[in-house]
C-alpha cells in the first residue's frame, strides 16, 4: 500500500502541471484568435489596394498610349525637317563647290577633295531620286570638271618634280651599294614626300570615285622620260670626263673610297683609252639603271593601284632598258665588225661588260619580276649575243694565230718578239680577268649553249685547253716566220727572242698555272726550246772557230822552218777567223737580245766558246815565223775578241 502523504502530493504536483498546460492552452487559443484578425484586416486592405490599382492603371495607359504617339509624331516631323535640310543641301552644292572647282586642287588638295565628295554624293542623289533635274547636269559638269582638274593636276606635280637624277648622286648610290653602310641619308628621293602623299590621295580618288586608270599612262610616261634622261646624263657625264684621272664622286664619297684600290684599266692592243671610258660609261649605266629601277617600283608601289603595278612598271622601264640594250648590241656589232677585219682586240671590250652582266643578271631578275616575258628576255638575249660574238672572236683569233701569214716586211729584222708574239700573250693576259667569262664562253661552243651552273675546275681546264691552243698554234706559226730570214742564225735569234717572251710573260703571271693544267712542264718545255736555238745560233760561230780549230795540227816552234805550203794554209786560217769574226760581229752587232739576261748569257757563252779555241791557237802560232806581215794576219788579241763579242746585239757600240 502506498503511503497516505505520498499519494496526496503525487496528485497536488498532477494537478498544478494540468493547470499549467490549461493556462498555455489559453493563451494559444487567444493568439489564434488574434492572427486571425490581423489577416482579415490585411486581406481587407489588399484587396482595397488592388482596386485602387486598378483604377488607377484604367486612368494612366490611355495617357501613356497618347504620349507615346505625340512623340512618335515629333520624331517623324523631326525626320522629315532633316531629310528636307539633307535634299535641299543638294541643290545647294554646285553653288557652294564651283568657285573652288573651277579654281582647281594645287594648293589645296584636301579641300578640293571634300568639295569633289560633295558633289560625288549630289550627283548619286539626282540620279537616285530626280534624273531629270536640271541640277543633276549641273553637278554632273562639276564633277567632270573637277576630275579633269585632278587628272591635270596630277600630271603637273609629276611634271614638275620628276627631274634627271645628278650623275654624281648616281655614282654615290652605285658606289654606296658595295663601300659604304647604306643608311636613310643615303637613300634617293625621287620625289618630294609631300608631292607623293598628294600623288596618292590623287591617284586613289581617280580610281575609287573617277573611274579612270588614264593617269597611270601619264605616270610611267613622265616617270620613264626622267630614268632615260638621269641614264644619258650619267653617259654624257662619263664621254665629257673620259680624258680625267677618275670618276667624279660627291666629296663624302670619295673620302670613304680613298682606300679603294682604283679600277683596272682593260688594255688593248692599238686601241686608245676611249674605249675604256666607253666600257666603263656602259657598265655603270646597267648598274644605275638596276639601283634607279628598284627605286621607281617602291615609289610606284605607293601610287599606282596594286593590279597595275607590274604592268605600269614595265612601261615605265621600257625606254631605259631598250636604250641599254640597243647600246650593248651595238657593243657587240662594233665588236663583230671588228673581228670580220681580223682586230680580234675588239673582243676585249665585250668580256668586262659580260662579266658585268652576268653579275648584274640575278639583280635584273628580281626587278624585272612580274614583267612581260619580252622584258625579262632582253638581257639573256643580250648576254648570249655577247657569248656567241665573243666564242666566234676567240675561236678565230686562235686560227688567226696559226695561220698569220709570214710576210718578209712584217718580220723585226734586229729578230726581236714579232707583234704576233706579244699581241697573243697581251690578249691571253686579258682573259685572265676575266675567267668564268672566257670560259663561258668556250663551254658555249663546246655544250652549244652557255653553262648554266659554273663549275670551277671544268671552266678552269676549258681555259686552259685554249690558252695551251693558242701557244701552240703561235710556236708552230713561229716557227714558220723563223724561215723568212735568210740567215739560219738570225732565225734562231728571232725564235730565242720570241720564246723567251712567251716563258717570261707566262712565269710573270697566273698563265703559268692555267697552263699546268693540261701541260705540267711547260716552263721546262720553253726552256728546251730556247736552249735548241741557242745551239742553231752558235752554230753561225763555225765559220769563225772551224779555221782555227786544228786539234790534230803539229805543234810548231818559233825555230822551226817553215814550208810555203804551212806558212799559207796558217795565213788562210788567221784571215778566215778575222773576217769571220769582224763579218759576224758587224752583222749581229744589229740583232736584238731584250733580255738582258739571255743576252749576257749568249755573250758569256760565246766568249767561252770562241776565245778558247782562238787563244789556244793564237798561242801556237803568234810566235811561229809564217809571215812577215804579222799585224796584216795577227790582227786581234784575245782580250780584244772578248771586247767584240761583249758588243754584240747593241747598236750604239
Amino acid at each position: 500500500m502506498i503511503p497516505t502523504e505520498d499519494a496526496s502530493a503525487r496528485k497536488r504536483h498532477i494537478e498544478e502541471k494540468l493547470q499549467q498546460e490549461q493556462e498555455t492552452l489559453s493563451f494559444i487559443r487567444e493568439s489564434l484568435e488574434k492572427s486571425d484578425q490581423l489577416t482579415k484586416n490585411m486581406v481587407s486592405i489588399l484587396s482595397s489596394f488592388e482596386s485602387r490599382l486598378m483604377q488607377l492603371e484604367n486612368s494612366i495607359i490611355p495617357v501613356h498610349k497618347q504620349t507615346e504617339n505625340l512623340q512618335r509624331l515629333q520624331d517623324n516631323v523631326e525626320k522629315t525637317l532633316s531629310c528636307l535640310d539633307h535634299v535641299i543641301s543638294y541643290y545647294h552644292v554646285a553653288k557652294d563647290t564651283e568657285k573652288i572647282i573651277k579654281e582647281g586642287p594645287a594648293g589645296r588638295l584636301e579641300e578640293y577633295l571634300n568639295c569633289m565628295a560633295k558633289i560625288q554624293k549630289a550627283v548619286e542623289y539626282f540620279q537616285d531620286n530626280n534624273p531629270d533635274s536640271p541640277e543633276l547636269n549641273r553637278v554632273k559638269f562639276l564633277f567632270e570638271k573637277g576630275k579633269e582638274s585632278l587628272e591635270s593636276e596630277f600630271r603637273n606635280l609629276l611634271t614638275r618634280h620628276c627631274k634627271a637624277v645628278s650623275p654624281v648622286v648616281i655614282l654615290d648610290l652605285i658606289a654606296g651599294d658595295d663601300e659604304i653602310e647604306t643608311t636613310d641619308d643615303t637613300a634617293l628621293n625621287l620625289l618630294p614626300e609631300n608631292i607623293q602623299r598628294d600623288l596618292i590621295c590623287i591617284s586613289m580618288w581617280l580610281v575609287e570615285y573617277g573611274r579612270n586608270l588614264d593617269f597611270m599612262n601619264v605616270y610611267y610616261q613622265i616617270r620613264s622620260n626622267q630614268l632615260d634622261r638621269t641614264i644619258k646624263g650619267l653617259k654624257e657625264h662619263f664621254r665629257k670626263n673620259s680624258s680625267s684621272s677618275g670618276v667624279l664622286y660627291s666629296p663624302a664619297i670619295q673620302n670613304k673610297r680613298k682606300d679603294t684600290p682604283s679600277k683596272k684599266a682593260i688594255k688593248r692592243p692599238g686601241k686608245e683609252d676611249m674605249l675604256d671610258s666607253e666600257i666603263d660609261s656602259y657598265i655603270h649605266c646597267v648598274s644605275a639603271f638596276v639601283k634607279l629601277a628598284q627605286i621607281e617600283y617602291q615609289l610606284l608601289m605607293g601610287i599606282i593601284p596594286e593590279h597595275h603595278q607590274k604592268k605600269t612598271f614595265d612601261s615605265l622601264i621600257q625606254e631605259a632598258l631598250d636604250g641599254l640594250m640597243v647600246e650593248g648590241e651595238n657593243i657587240v656589232s662594233t665588236a663583230r665588225r671588228a673581228i670580220m677585219r681580223h682586230d680580234y682586240s675588239a673582243v676585249l671590250t665585250i668580256f668586262p661588260i659580260l662579266k658585268h652582266l652576268k653579275q648584274m643578271k640575278q639583280e635584273f631578275d628580281q626587278v624585272l619580276q612580274g614583267t612581260a616575258a619580252s622584258t625579262k628576255n632582253k638581257l639573256p638575249v643580250l648576254i648570249t649575243s655577247m657569248e656567241t660574238t665573243g666564242a666566234k672572236a676567240l675561236e678565230e683569233f686562235a686560227d688567226s694565230i696559226k695561220n698569220d701569214p709570214d710576210k718578209e716586211y712584217n718580220m723585226p729584222k734586229d729578230g726581236t718578239v714579232h707583234e704576233l708574239t706579244s699581241n697573243a700573250i697581251l690578249f691571253l693576259q686579258q682573259l685572265l680577268d676575266f675567267q668564268e667569262t672566257a670560259s663561258a664562253m668556250l663551254a658555249s661552243q663546246e655544250t652549244g649553249s652557255s653553262t648554266s651552273t659554273y663549275n670551277f675546275e671544268f671552266s678552269r681546264r676549258l681555259l686552259s685547253n685554249y690558252i695551251c691552243k693558242i701557244l701552240g698554234n703561235l710556236q708552230l706559226n713561229l716557227h714558220s716566220k723563223a724561215k723568212v730570214y735568210e740567215d739560219t742564225a738570225l732565225g734562231a735569234v728571232f725564235l730565242l727572242n720570241n720564246f723567251n717572251y712567251i716563258l717570261k710573260s707566262l712565269e710573270k703571271s697566273e698563265l703559268i698555272q692555267l697552263v699546268a693544267v693540261t701541260q705540267k712542264n711547260a716552263d721546262k718545255t720553253y726552256k728546251a726550246h730556247i736552249d735548241e736555238q741557242l745551239q742553231i745560233y752558235q752554230r753561225s760561230w763555225l765559220k769563225v772557230t772551224s779555221p782555227v780549230n786544228e786539234i790534230n795540227m803539229p805543234v810548231l816552234q818559233s825555230t822551226t822552218k817553215l814550208k810555203d805550203k804551212e806558212r799559207q794554209a796558217i795565213k788562210d786560217r788567221f784571215k778566215a777567223f778575222n773576217d769571220g769574226l769582224e763579218e759576224l760581229c758587224k752583222i749581229q752587232k744589229s740583232w736584238a737580245i731584250p733580255d738582258k739576261e739571255q743576252r749576257d748569257k749568249i755573250r758569256h757563252a760565246q766568249k767561252e766558246n770562241v776565245t778558247g779555241v782562238y787563244k789556244n791557237f793564237w798561242q801556237r802560232y803568234s810566235n811561229v815565223p809564217f809571215t812577215k806581215n804579222t799585224e796584216k794576219y795577227i790582227k786581234y788579241r784575245v782580250e780584244q775578241v772578248e771586247d767584240m763579242i761583249e758588243k754584240l746585239f747593241d747598236t750604239s757600240a
